[in-house]
């Protein structure tokens, strides 16, 4: 059984992009890479990454990059646009993996059983 390619979006140190990517080998899926520091962030994608599962999902409050910044600037994301400028501007502020999936859909974070029951869809 072929499975479609998919895009997956991230920074290829990160630990839970590693995990996502070897998860994806293991079971024989064939995944591109989009590298957010090499390739930067498409800002089309990324309105389509809000639109499906919400900027809040999208925007990492747990990261260090999150962390670092200064108070005025955590408080100034309060919405969609204001968070689509951030991510472009600190792509690492994006929550790791991104996936554009073969079908359309779009899923942030890894999940090893939301990933699977997808591939079974």
């Amino acid at each position: 059984m072929a499975t479609p390619s998919l895009t997956l979006y991230g920074i290829p140190n990160c630990d839970t992009v590693k995990k996502a990517r070897a998860w994806l080998a293991g079971h024989g899926v064939e995944a591109r890479l989009h590298d957010f520091k090499k390739d930067g962030v498409p800002p089309e994608h990324l309105r389509r990454w809000i639109d499906a599962v919400g900027w809040d999902k999208v925007l990492n409050r747990q990261g260090t990059t999150w962390r670092r910044l200064d108070p005025a600037a955590q408080a100034a994301v309060a919405d969609a646009g204001s968070a689509a400028a951030l991510l472009l501007a600190q792509p690492s502020t994006i929550k790791r993996p991104v996936v554009e999936w073969p079908d359309g859909a779009v899923s942030v974070g890894f999940s090893a059983d939301d990933w699977q029951r997808r591939l079974r869809a």
